[in-house]
């Protein structure tokens, strides 16, 4: 770890990672890096970001938090 990080940005990545395997990857039966691979970037960039509400952003998705910060 990086001494230049502060302790809130490893329990954001811990919190992903647990909603990560929660929601995708015990929900499946890998069977190989390929769909490992997609099963992952499919979880991410069409639910986790467009779809997922999350507390910290105001109970927004991520792209909704972000188009937000452009309309004003």
């Amino acid at each position: 770890t990086s001494l230049n990080h502060s302790c809130d940005e490893n329990a954001d990545q811990e919190s992903f990672h647990a909603s990560l395997k929660k929601e995708c990857i015990y929900q499946h039966k890998i069977r190989n890096y390929l769909q490992a691979y997609s099963l992952i970037y499919n979880y991410i960039e069409n639910f986790y970001n467009t779809k997922r509400i999350h507390s910290s952003i105001n109970y927004l998705s991520p792209c909704d938090f972000e188009k937000s910060l452009h309309t004003d």
